[in-house]
């Protein structure tokens, strides 16, 4: 049990280069609090004290501003950076190694009880800041949510998701590194919103090769009317 507690301790050190050592992201990392109370309150939980674990999870929030309800699989590892109005609802679940930031949302979008109303989360995953993950939708393995997208369908393994509602960055993919900061699909000196507006101008330049394609192959007089009507 401890050397699993020191490998979550030092996987926390290798996802922040602002952690200094073990002795700091033990006392003064709110996740890595958070994630430990959540396992007393989880205990409970399944040995059905709900109240009890209600408590503790409660207890957690007002200490970490963050919640994680009692219910909630949490796999090992997980890194909250910041975490200050993090949400994970009763019946998420979360994989090994994956990184939340600050304001993340793991939430539900149905009233219904008893059924599966929160995401599930694959392994490796990143969601950055202010990104809201609802309904009971799955996120694959590593997949990248960029801040403050909000996310409502299925995530591939390995996409990158932007925007409101979250869209696939078909340019990222190709070079993103193993670990990318708060899920954005760029590089650290780069503006999220220049990058968008790239991944913009290359659909457009492929949407006119394939239109020009068509151009070529269509006859003298289909082609005329395609140039009249772009005038």
């Amino acid at each position: 049990m401890f050397k699993q507690f020191l490998d979550h301790v030092d996987s926390i050190i290798a996802r922040d280069p602002a952690a200094g050592s073990r002795l700091e992201v033990i006392t003064c990392y709110p996740g890595l609090h958070a994630v430990v109370m959540h396992d007393w309150a989880q205990a409970l939980a399944v040995r059905g004290f709900n109240a009890s674990a209600r408590w503790i999870s409660q207890l957690a929030r007002f200490l970490t501003g963050i919640e994680i309800h009692p219910n909630a699989k949490i796999g090992r590892r997980l890194f909250i950076d910041h975490g200050m109005g993090v949400v994970i609802g009763s019946t998420a679940e979360v994989g090994d190694d994956v990184t939340l930031y600050q304001g993340v949302t793991l939430g539900g979008t149905s009233l219904q009880r008893g059924v599966k109303r929160h995401p599930t989360l694959g392994k490796n995953v990143i969601v950055g800041a202010g990104a809201h993950v609802l309904g009971p939708i799955t996120i694959g393995d590593g997949a990248r949510i960029g801040a403050n997208a909000v996310v409502l369908h299925d995530v591939t393994q390995g996409a990158t998701m932007v925007g409101i509602p979250a869209k696939a960055a078909q340019d990222i993919g190709r070079i993103a590194p193993d670990f990318l900061s708060y899920g954005t699909p760029c590089s650290e000196s780069a503006d999220p919103t220049a990058c968008m507006l790239t991944a913009m101008a290359d659909q457009l330049r492929a949407l006119t090769k394939r239109l020009e394609a068509i151009e070529s192959r269509a006859s003298p007089d289909a082609t005329r009317i395609v140039s009249d009507a772009a005038e």
